[in-house]
């Protein structure tokens, strides 16, 4: 589950790269230079290092010029940090260094923490040893990223109200961030708006999310719209679907195409628990189907 938490923001940035931009200006007062567009850069990091060096999202943003290719103005590496982690430390000032190198423009380094203590961790400078030269991460923290808790402000910067739902959903005002969210997702495209609503869901962790499921039932309102319902339990048992495959395979157990069809298009999650329980005792896949409900 860590690993998919980390996944969910880093894929935030990517589907808007001009959010990177948002949390600078709006949040941690960074004066941007003037540019046309920001765009999706790679993060391999290793140009000049023996080692390898990769960043979880690099963004660039670039000035048009006439008769010439765009220019690059400002590279923002995006690192998301849920944890403690004493190597960045010496990975961050290399990753500037690299990409400054690469694309003869400033670099600034914005480290995104869902937890406040790690965002605090993140936060301090970085002594390089050179008189004078420091690395102060700039980080958007619980403190920096806005609560929003109205839908059409949600809806006005859809991807800001999902950093949001991330960042504040343990706190009091969580049901409130998330019932303005899922609003604001209600009248996107289907797709879309399931996209964004799977990726809340696994950017929090299981006892956050399952917390605040029951604080939306105790409290009697209806945030969770039918829709984000069927979205998050058309994620579950696709995920169920997948650990009976997995369980089969691992028992050398041959299943058939019409079989994996079958188990991947059932939504009845009961049915695929027990699918799963059986999966670890038949003998074949037949078998499977036959002995349970």
């Amino acid at each position: 589950m860590a690993l998919a938490e980390h996944e969910a923001l880093v894929r935030l940035f990517c589907e808007r790269p001009d959010l990177a931009a948002d949390l600078l200006t709006r949040s941690l007062r960074v004066e941007l230079p003037d540019y046309d567009y920001a765009g999706l850069e790679s993060a391999d990091l290793t140009e000049v290092t023996p080692a390898e060096r990769r960043a979880d999202s690099v963004i660039v943003f670039r000035r048009k010029r006439a008769e010439a290719d765009p220019q690059p103005v400002l590279a923002v590496i995006v690192e998301v940090q849920r944890r403690q982690d004493p190597g960045k430390m010496w990975s961050w000032p290399m990753y500037l260094v690299s990409l400054r190198t690469r694309l003869e423009c400033p670099v600034i380094l914005l480290v995104v923490c869902p937890e406040a203590s790690v965002a605090r961790w993140c936060a301090r400078p970085i002594e390089l040893g050179h008189p004078g030269l420091v690395l102060k991460p700039l980080v958007a923290g619980p403190n920096e990223v806005p609560v929003i808790t109205d839908p059409g402000q949600a809806a006005e910067d859809i991807e800001l109200a999902v950093l949001s739902a991330i960042h504040h959903a343990a706190t009091p005002e969580g049901p409130e961030i998330l019932n303005a969210l899922f609003i604001a997702l209600h009248n996107l495209d289907r797709d879309l708006g399931g996209m964004y609503a799977d990726m809340v869901r696994a950017a929090l962790p299981r006892e956050v999310w399952d917390h605040l499921e029951e604080q939306l039932k105790t409290e009697t309102y209806e945030y969770l719209s039918d829709w984000a319902r069927e979205n998050i339990a058309k994620g579950q048992a696709e995920a169920k679907a997948e650990a009976i495959l997995t369980v089969l395979a691992a028992r050398d157990i041959q299943v058939p195409d019409e079989f994996r069809d079958k188990i991947r298009k059932c939504h009845d999650l009961d049915r695929l628990d027990a699918w799963i329980r059986a999966a670890a005792t038949v003998d074949s896949s037949d078998a499977l189907l036959d002995d349970t409900p």
